[in-house]
């Protein structure tokens, strides 16, 4: 009988998972609302009183989302004053939604990477991902890859879409 062998195991394909540089630390939403008066007006002199009285200490080591959940008019210094009570505890902070924060993460880390590992070698994008990587990930970890790889394919080694090849 003959052995059965992994030819995707034996071969130069490298792969280059999205994954693995999903933030370990927590991301968490906070909805500068549940400081508005009756959710959605800001008055300065309460707001200020909210802020002073919350408890900073729960974002320690997290990545914050920024947000307003409800249609309220808000000077953008309410914002950049939640940020600075955020700023000893949270690792990066954000205004905006989770998923842009993500993105915000992702391109941080993407742009610091060593590809020289992936030089003249084909390159599979994993596609298949447990955690919530951005779409715009995928952009981006192309444009990275693109100067590198001999090629790059999509999805995984077994179904694979083909992207990018060097001429």
């Amino acid at each position: 009988m003959d052995e059965i062998v992994n030819r995707v195991a034996n071969s130069a394909l490298q792969v280059f998972d999205l994954e693995d540089y999903f933030p370990k630390q927590p991301v968490v939403e906070l909805d500068i609302s549940q400081w508005l008066f009756g959710g959605f007006i800001l008055k300065e002199t309460e707001f200020r009183e909210q802020l002073k009285i919350h408890d900073w200490t729960i974002y320690k080591d997290r990545y914050i989302a920024l947000f307003c959940s409800e249609e309220a008019i808000l000077p953008a210094w309410a914002y950049a004053l939640v940020a600075v009570y955020l700023q000893p505890y949270a690792l990066k902070t954000v205004n905006g939604s989770k998923k842009e924060l993500l993105l915000s993460l992702y391109q941080e880390t993407l742009s610091q990477l060593d590809y020289s590992d992936f030089k003249d070698k084909p390159v599979i994008l994993k596609g298949c991902s447990n955690k919530p990587v951005p779409q715009e990930a995928y952009v981006l970890a192309m444009q990275q890859l693109m100067p590198f790889a001999k090629s790059i394919m999509f999805g995984e080694a077994c179904s694979s879409v083909p992207l990018y090849k060097r001429k």
